[in-house]
Formats: C-alpha cells, structure tokens, sequence
C-alpha cells in the first residue's frame, strides 16, 4: 500500500522529521478519526429529497465534495439557502440529528486509527481534535469511538472567531495545548481543512478516505495516506524518532 500522492510534494517540505522534537498532534474529527462523510452524504440525499431540493432529483457525491465536505454548517445553509438563511441553519441542526441517529449504529474508525493513537500516547504527545462539526456531533464521535480520555481539548469552529479553512480553529489548539507550531502536524481529510492547517503553519498528512487525491494536494498536504496504516505515514514517523535520538519524546 502507498500513499495516494505523496510523491508529488518536495522532500523538504513533505518529511515531518524536522519538526523533531515533535509536541503535539492535531486531528480533524468527521473523515479523519472515522469515515463518516457517507453517513453525511446519506443523511443530506434523504432530506433534500424530502423538500424538493434540485427538482427533486437526488444529489450526488460529487455535488457533496462540492458543497458540503469539510465546511462548516453556517456556510452550507448560506448554498443550499441563500435566499432564507434561517430556513438553511433548522434544515441544518434537523440534518445534524438525523447523523447523530445514524453514528450510533454505524460509525467505524480509519483503519490504523489506534495504532496511531498508540504511538502518539507511547510517546508523551499532547492532542486535539478540531473540527467544523457542532460539538453535540464531534463529541459523539469521540465517545462512540472510545477517545473520549484520549484528547487534551476538543476545538469547535463554530466556538472560533471564524471556522475552517481559516487557520483560527489550529491556532487555538496550539495556544491550549501551549505548544509551538514548529513541532506539531496535523491529519486532515478535506480541502477546507488542509488549507486551515497551512494557513496556521503546520504540516498536514492528508487522508484520502474520500476526497478526490488531486483536490486534497490542491490545498499543499505534506502528503497524502491512504489510512493510518500507510507506510509512507510510518516512514516519517521513524524519522522523527531517529532524528530525536530516541524511540520517545516527551514534552
């Protein structure tokens, strides 16, 4: 198995050794801890399909990329209402509901997920997870996935001056979490989120778990993974242990 594109990006600026010693790790929370954007997508079709929207016709994956991956949902409202912005924020919290009935049935983890999660904890890491979902959504997933005692703090978009692909929500995990940028990455898996963490100055692994490769590099990932099992992944991270001079680090 190997990563999806991350051959395209320059060695200098796609190893994450040279953030050696490395502090803290960073995570987006829908598409990156798990692969949810099909209960998104789901729950979006279904009740679109119920008021009408686009003729009546079913919405698509690509429109889904499109217009609703990674966003956050005062944006979505604006698209998909832009004449009654109140009417596109309730059909938003009544959506956001409906994904919360389907979690609880059917939320699975990226596979290597704990296998991550095991080295950063071997390793004395500070974490967050920052994401653009409403906390009721992100919370639920970190409890259904059981890292609930994982994360130092949980960043709201909506709690931020102003949301992904602004850099706000991963400057203030840094400002929590007391850590320099210069030694911290981040996993993303949407364009808005990948711009969020460049724009903060950090280096983000993509996850291509379902956004197109080339949108993903579009946004300058350090590379890309398939999951968090990927080689590419792994390579670095031994670096980074080689480059510190010892298999942990401690903050």
């Amino acid at each position: 198995m190997t990563a999806p594109a991350g051959e395209n990006s320059t060695e200098s600026s796609s190893s994450l050794a040279r953030l050696a010693p490395l502090q803290a790790v960073l995570f987006d929370v829908d598409g990156t801890l798990c692969d949810s954007d099909p209960l998104h997508f789901y729950a979006f079709r279904e009740m679109l399909l119920e008021i009408g929207y686009n003729g009546g016709v079913p919405v698509d994956e690509d429109w889904f990329v499109k217009t609703i991956a990674g966003k956050h949902n005062d944006d979505i409202a604006a698209a998909l209402f832009p004449d009654d912005l109140e009417r596109g924020l309730k059909f938003c919290d009544e959506k956001e509901a409906m994904f919360r009935r389907l979690v609880k049935e059917q939320l699975k983890p990226i596979d290597g997920l704990y296998k991550v999660k095991k080295w950063i904890e071997d390793h004395g890491l500070k974490r967050a997870a920052v994401t653009n979902a409403p906390r009721l959504n992100g919370e639920l997933i970190i409890e259904i996935l059981g890292l609930k005692d994982f994360f130092d703090v949980v960043i709201i978009g909506s709690e931020c001056e102003r949301a992904k692909p602004f850099p706000d929500p991963y400057l203030k995990a840094l400002e929590l979490l007391k850590v320099s940028k210069d030694h911290t990455f981040i996993f993303e898996d949407s364009v808005s989120g990948i711009k969020a963490g460049v724009a903060a100055g950090m280096p983000v692994v993509g996850l291509a778990t379902r956004n197109p490769p080339h949108l993903l590099m579009e946004a300058k990932p350090a590379f890309l993974i398939k999951d968090y099992e990927d080689p590419k992944l792994w390579a670095d991270l031994e670096e980074i242990d080689k480059k510190s001079g010892a298999g942990t680090t401690t903050v």
